[in-house]
């Protein structure tokens, strides 16, 4: 039977990590942080592993504040940026200062710490028949053997414990024994939470880089190709109509009316022509934007949907995260993502359509391209050859220009005259 070990000491704990006071051996910064102004003395820099991928990851944690991780904020590789560093020291003394070619800050941002124990939550070995039984939470920490020092030191730190086990009970279902609370996870309450923290990111708004990209483009309606060649048969015929009413009519006022009512039979034809086109896009058509806006409620939902795969990619393993998605897709979800998959799986079939009227278009206008281009090679050697003609022409005499109007017919060319002799026949 295994026995729950004592908690271990702070001051036990502290001495293994690094120490809050700088050194006395010269520093040599190649990195900017900005952390928290109002962090308390036994603020420090903790390695913890990554909640996602498990690998050692840079935090900071204060007892009183929480725990922060770090946000890069870099310039952009178009124009690149350095930070000099200087040592804040007497006018009298010069030290010298260090460049980092890479001008990145790092901010800290608060995380919730039970995305820490949630890992720990879910992989203790204590179980009966493949259900978990409740716990003390120190009975979840010490079944990990191999638990990294930095974490131990925050999972047992006196002034932290009671922020740990507040944020434990909201991801657990917990009872109470004798002076005791044990606890066991529930995935539907971190589901739970995970939806209150997406619902708290859509209210402040998405970055900008996730609302262009997986809300915007996400949803927006493709192209239509809109063919033309009705609406220019139905002016061309309407023109026809309007000069043959003009010629046949005698009286000035006669003409303008029958020009006002052909025009209005313009009008009417082209519109009449405008639905048709719609259903034949063509080479010589134009693109013109889908007419459906997206309703609010699929472009929340789809905010919603972003934010949770935001959550889940960078907070939770992924076996945990597929459990969530199969919760997320039954009909007992707390969130109903029917209508948005259902508006995902039109707008594909529009694009589907746009993308085979552009083929088809596409294939038409080289064709297209490829008879003008052929008609352009023709003339130019036309062109071409008429030049050689007239240059031709220029350089010869008038004599020669003269000779070549004789009619030579029945006439023996020059070149007879200077042919070679004929054969002596033999006595």
């Amino acid at each position: 039977m295994r026995t729950r070990s004592a908690p271990p000491s702070e001051q036990s704990v502290s001495e293994k990590l690094p120490p809050s006071q700088p050194s006395k051996a010269p520093l040599k910064p190649s990195k900017a942080f900005i952390l928290p102004s109002s962090a308390s003395p036994d603020a420090r820099f903790v390695t913890l592993p990554n909640p996602r991928s498990g690998d050692p990851t840079r935090y900071f944690f204060c007892p009183k504040l929480g725990l922060y991780e770090f946000t890069v904020v870099a310039s952009p590789t178009q124009s690149p940026r350095s930070i000099l560093y200087t040592s804040s020291q007497s006018e009298d003394k010069k030290s010298p200062g260090t460049i980092s070619k890479a001008a990145e800050l790092l901010v800290a941002t608060p995380i919730d710490v039970v995305f820490f124990a949630i890992p720990l939550l879910c992989s203790s070995p204590s179980s009966n028949e493949g259900k978990k039984l409740f716990q003390p939470l120190d009975d979840i920490i010490d079944s990990h053997d191999d638990l990294p020092k930095h974490l131990r030191y925050i999972l047992y730190h006196e002034h932290f414990r009671d922020t740990l086990l507040r944020r434990v009970d909201a991801v657990c279902d917990s009872v109470e024994a004798s002076d005791e609370k044990l606890f066991r996870v529930s995935e539907a309450k971190v589901l739970e939470q995970l939806l209150a923290k997406a619902e708290r990111m859509i209210a402040q708004g998405l970055p900008t880089s996730l609302e262009e990209r997986f809300v915007k483009q996400a949803l927006a309606a493709p192209l239509m190709a809109v063919t033309r060649t009705d609406i220019t048969t139905g002016a061309s015929s309407s023109s026809s109509a309007r000069k043959e009413d003009e010629s046949e009519a005698e009286p000035q006022e006669g003409k303008d009316t029958q020009s006002t009512t052909t025009t209005a039979t313009a009008s009417s034809s082209t519109s009449a022509s405008t639905p048709e086109s719609d259903s034949a896009p063509t080479s010589a058509g134009e693109e013109l934007p889908d007419q459906h806006a997206c309703p609010e409620s699929i472009v929340r939902l789809q905010r919603l949907s972003t934010a949770l795969s935001f959550l889940k990619s960078t907070y939770l393993s992924s076996e945990l995260s597929s459990r969530l998605d199969s919760m997320l897709s039954a009909p007992e979800s707390p969130v109903d993502f029917k209508p948005l998959h259902d508006h995902l799986k039109y707008l594909a079939e529009l694009r589907a359509e746009a993308l085979a009227s552009r083929s088809m278009g596409d294939f038409s206008r080289k064709r297209n391209a490829e008879d003008d281009d052929a008609a352009e090679a023709r003339a130019e050697k036309k062109r071409r050859k008429e030049e050689e003609e007239k240059k031709k022409k220029a350089g010869e005499s008038r004599g020669v220009r003269e000779l070549k109007k004789v009619n030579t017919t029945g006439m023996k060319k020059m070149s007879d005259f200077f042919g070679k002799a004929a054969a002596k026949k033999k006595s």
